[in-house]
This record gives C-alpha cells, structure tokens and sequence, in this order.
C-alpha cells in the first residue's frame, strides 16, 4: 500500500512522474504533501530507473498555492503541522546549506526536474516551480504570485529565485502588483521555459526527458545541475576554475569515453543510469 494520501508516484523508465492529487481544491498544498513531495523525489533521485521528474497536478490545476483551510487555520491563530506519517529521506552532508531548505532542497536533487504546469499556479506554488529545473506552461493557465493580494510577502526565497530567472523590474511587476500572467507572457518573460495548448504539456515533458535519456550523461547532468546552482553565488573565476577541476575529472571517466566513442561510431550512447559515470 502506498504511503503518500495526497500525491501520486508513478516510475516509468526513464521517468518518475510526481502528481499533486487533490484536485477538489486545485491541488492545495499542504504540509503533508510537502512531506509526500519531498519522500518521492528522494526515491527517484535514488531510483537507477529514473533519469529525470516531473512534476504535474491532478485535474485542472498545477497547484493553487497554500491550502484555504491551512490559511484559514492560521489566521486564527492555529497550527497547522503534524499530521502526516515519519517519511525517512537521507540526507546528503555535502548539500550546501543553501539547497537544505523546505523547497530549495529541489536544487540539489541531482536528476532534472520538470514543471509540468498543466493549469493555475499560485502563490507558494510559484517558488516550487522556481526550484524545478525546467517549467513547461500551459499557454492559456494563469500564473499569479497572489502575496501582496493576502497580506503576505514573497515566500521561500521567491525574492532570489525570481529575479535570477526574469530579472529585477519583471519580478517587482510580478510581485507587488501581483497580477496574473498566462502561460504565454510568462514563456515571453523567460519564466518558463515554453508554453503550449494543455493537453501536450506532460507529453512534451516526456519526450523531453525521454530524449534526455537517450542522448546525454546522467553523471554530465548532475554536475552540470549542482555549477549552475552552486555558482551562482561565485564570480567568473572561482567558477572558471572549479569548471576546470570537473572537466579533468570527467576525463577519467567512463561517461566521457562513451560519449565520444558513440558519436565516432555514429551509434546512440549507453550511459551509466546510476549518474556515477
């Protein structure tokens, strides 16, 4: 029996497939399917089936941010915590503090993460995204950062995240106006990565993880994942340099003769599924 209430899991190789399941509230987000969340990621970061997540939302919505009825509890004075089974995930001690957070620990999974955006997504919802590593939109579902509308501010670390992704002026429009945008103008704004009629946002999100399995290193992919984020608190030199040290490294590895010896033979490549290639 699965242990997770409020989401689905479902591996199928080369994909693991996260669904936030509570459509009736447009996939409210509560602190049990946090909890659900991060177990299953855990368990395809580990999987030697998985080569890359996504992450989609049951029914018409992505996710329509924190839960009315936890919102709700809280401005009453409330707790809302508790309440959800002991899911064991093992950490990772060499995981910067930065990528240890409630949601930045997406940062650090090591296989790619794909925000499959399949309809509204707001409030807290939009962070979440932001720490996925690509974000495939609706074009017609509207996106709203809502805090400044509930008396709130920009929540789990939205005010570096987005910025870094849109830009200063577009993330204050987005933030203190809190407007909403469709899945167009937020492909226009380089907030996801492209937008597209709903009914082919998972299945893009499939076939781009499925090419990705195909052609490239699941070792090249998390090293290029963890530069990335890591170096984008360092200056250029610090990450020229580091950028060296793991090229040397790559050289010895398996991976790098397999990528080259595949493309001399003009054959598709066999990577190491584990990504310790």
């Amino acid at each position: 029996m699965s242990v997770y209430e409020q989401i689905l899991y479902q591996v199928d190789d080369p994909i693991a497939t996260i669904t936030l399941n509570r459509p009736d509230s447009l996939n409210g987000w509560t602190m049990r399917m946090a909890a659900e969340v991060r177990h299953a990621m855990w368990q395809a970061d580990t999987s030697p089936a998985v080569v890359g997540i996504i992450v989609t939302g049951a029914g018409r919505a992505f996710c329509a941010g924190a839960d009315m009825g936890d919102l709700t509890t809280l401005t009453e004075g409330g707790d809302i915590r508790g309440g959800w089974p002991e899911l064991d995930v093992a950490e990772d001690p060499s995981v910067p503090d930065d990528f240890t957070g409630e949601y930045t620990y997406l940062l650090a999974t090591r296989k790619p993460i794909v925000a499959a955006i399949n309809g509204p997504i707001a409030g807290m919802a939009v962070p979440i995204a932001l720490c996925c590593d690509v974000r495939f939109m609706a074009e017609d579902a509207p996106l709203i950062t809502a805090f400044a509308r509930r008396g709130l501010i920009a929540e789990w670390g939205l005010s570096w995240l987005l910025p870094r992704v849109v830009g200063t002026a577009a993330s204050m429009d987005l933030l203190i106006s809190s407007r909403p945008i469709s899945g167009k103008e937020a492909a226009s704004l380089g907030l996801v990565n492209a937008s597209m009629p709903v009914d082919e946002v998972v299945a893009h999100s499939r076939n781009y993880i499925e090419e990705i399995a195909t052609t490239c290193s699941p070792a090249s992919i998390a090293i290029i994942k963890r530069q990335l984020n890591e170096q984008a608190h360092a200056g250029l030199g610090p990450a020229e340099r580091e950028a060296q040290r793991l090229m040397l490294e790559s050289f010895g590895r398996p991976d790098f003769r397999e990528g080259v010896s595949s493309f001399l033979q003009k054959r598709p490549p066999k990577f190491d599924r584990l990504g310790d290639g």
